[in-house]
């Protein structure tokens, strides 16, 4: 009987995963009927989630079956709802609701996060997101109608509840996509809420000068240092009592890690996500390793831990997978690092800042940075073709000569 390796959720760390797991097993001569790996997520499909605050936001999926098939990795479509560490077993509810039972001998959990959406009245009836395809569909969808409505300010006004990553890059991308639908003499206005007395806090002083440039040039306003408290078909309030009347209320507030990291391991940290060893094992159950935004895993050695990203996804995944598959075989698994660290935030029609290292420091901006942004979001953070041995190739989580 061939032995069992199971990877839940096929986003950036799932899918790297997947190619880490197949390149250990490939480089060891096992074959398929000896190991089996399986993906289980609810679709064969990778979301390109970091652009779905782009127009046309049902475009961004990347399909993974000639890509899985390449490198002999089996895919399960169904959603993963019980991990059993004791068992050693997952039940899966099928697309047409059929529930059965899986067991393995190693696990890679990877079922990603969602946007946090707080008990605020009114959020999950009135307010969209742009935190998955269908999500950022419907809020397509939701302009298309406005379009057809007769102008006015409410119509033309937008609240971003968020003034972290999402919410910024939402912001800036909307004057463009709402003068497409709305008319190039349209009076937008977009406003960026938040309840901290910066825009970007988590961004650091160095590329937020760029980010009130962009915000003027655009002409997105800011409403800091008060929280959203209600949420209804014509608007939002703040906390201190501002009451911006808009059509359009968009909630970018923050990420949690998927529900499942509870069924694993009851050391959480904050925002949901698993601590695990260096290698990415889980301390209490030794079987399961745990990669990508639910995993709190310290990325270098000074102290760093990794965020949700894609960037930390895709090299966290190659990591976990390797490491999967080599425990399961009796190879020495490996230390996650990943000290090299950047970030590139999209401003919309003004270009793009982009910078590195820990401390932000700023290397493009304007249009070099635009440059640089899409590039990352039509090239680097897509799957590769499915050729086994580029594909292989893509699931090393060493630099080449390591």
């Amino acid at each position: 009987m061939s032995q069992k390796i199971l990877i839940v959720g096929a986003g950036f760390a799932g899918v790297w995963g997947a190619l880490g797991a197949a390149r250990v097993l490939d480089g060891a001569g096992v074959r398929n009927s000896d190991v089996e790996i399986t993906l289980i997520s609810p679709k064969p499909e990778l979301q390109i989630r970091p652009r779905l605050y782009e127009s046309e936001p049902q475009r961004m999926a990347a399909p993974l079956l000639p890509l899985l098939d390449a490198v002999g990795v089996k895919f399960l479509e169904g959603s993963v709802q019980t991990i059993d560490v004791h068992d050693k077993s997952v039940r899966v509810v099928a697309a047409d609701g059929l529930e059965r039972s899986l067991a393995y001998d190693r696990l890679l959990l990877t079922s990603g996060s969602k946007l946090s959406r707080p008990p605020v009245p009114g959020l999950m009836e009135h307010a969209f997101s742009v935190d998955c395809i269908d999500d950022a569909t419907a809020l397509d969808r939701h302009f298309a109608e406005l379009a057809n409505l007769p102008e006015s300010p409410e119509r033309n006004t937008v609240a971003v509840v968020g003034c972290g990553f999402t919410g910024i890059e939402v912001a800036t991308e909307l004057p463009k996509r709402m003068r497409a639908l709305f008319g190039p003499d349209a009076a937008i206005r977009v406003v960026v809420i938040g309840s901290q007395d910066d825009i970007g806090p988590d961004l650091g002083p160095n590329p937020r000068p760029y980010v009130s440039e962009a915000f003027d040039s655009l002409g997105v306003e800011a409403v800091l240092g008060s929280r959203v408290v209600s949420v209804d078909a014509d608007g939002v309030r703040t906390e201190s009592g501002t009451r911006i009347e808009a059509r359009t209320v968009i909630w970018a507030g923050g990420m949690r890690a998927s529900s499942l990291t509870a069924q694993v391991s009851s050391r959480l940290d904050p925002l949901g996500r698993i601590e695990v060893t260096s290698d990415l094992r889980v301390a209490e159950a030794p079987s399961v390793f745990v990669a990508g935004d639910v995993a709190r895993a310290r990325s270098d050695d000074d102290g760093h831990y990794a965020l949700m990203s894609c960037q930390h996804a895709i090299v966290m995944g190659q990591f976990g997978g390797h490491n999967v598959a080599a425990d399961l075989i009796g190879v020495p698994t490996l230390a996650y690092r990943q000290p090299f660290y950047a970030t590139c935030l999209d401003l919309g029609e003004w270009g793009a800042v982009y910078s590195e290292g820990w401390d932000r420091q700023i290397k493009l901006t304007h249009a070099e940075g635009k440059a640089r942004k899409q590039l990352i979001n039509t090239q680097w953070i897509y799957p590769p073709a499915p050729n086994r041995t580029e594909a292989l190739a893509a699931g090393n989580p060493l630099p080449s000569g390591s």
